[in-house]
């Protein structure tokens, strides 16, 4: 899997809103932009799919902006890249023992794996939550491991 530009852009836009949750009322578009260093007119397209997902609010008008529509402890990594690049998958191979998946050799076999790899992969994603991310941008809890060793050097 690889993740989106706009996966990315909306999960570090999230992130934002969620480090400075405590300043008061809604961020400005603007001020998001500047503090990701994304830019802005993409940003704005990212923040209307996270709000039709319902996971972020905006305001209107002066001192308008974005704020969370949810408790960062409630809204996933995946729920984040799924609102912005549809649902989670290793490809669009379609399921298995349906719509004669089974009828060539080695089809079946291979479509339950895929099958299982996205469910792994959308299990993983929602692991992790805003709240975790906070903390981890903060100091305080440390950086996840790695699933695999580097290469050796």
């Amino acid at each position: 899997m690889k993740v989106s530009t706009r996966g990315d852009y909306a999960s570090r836009a999230l992130l934002s809103l969620a480090l400075h949750q405590e300043s008061a009322g809604p961020t400005s578009v603007r001020d998001i932009a500047e503090r990701t260093g994304l830019p802005q007119p993409y940003l704005e397209q990212i923040l209307l799919a996270l709000k039709g997902a319902g996971l972020v609010r905006s305001k209107r008008g002066v001192g308008g902006g974005y704020v969370l529509a949810q408790d960062p402890e409630d809204i996933t990594l995946g729920s984040i890249v799924s609102a912005v690049d549809g649902p989670i998958a290793v490809g669009d191979f379609g399921a298995p023992h349906q719509n004669g998946a089974c009828d060539h050799e080695g089809q079946c076999v291979l479509l339950a794996v895929w099958h299982d790899v996205g469910h792994h992969m959308r299990e993983h994603l929602d692991s992790f939550t805003l709240a975790d991310m906070v903390a981890q941008a903060k100091g305080l809890r440390p950086e996840p491991l790695p699933l695999h060793d580097p290469a050796p050097q």
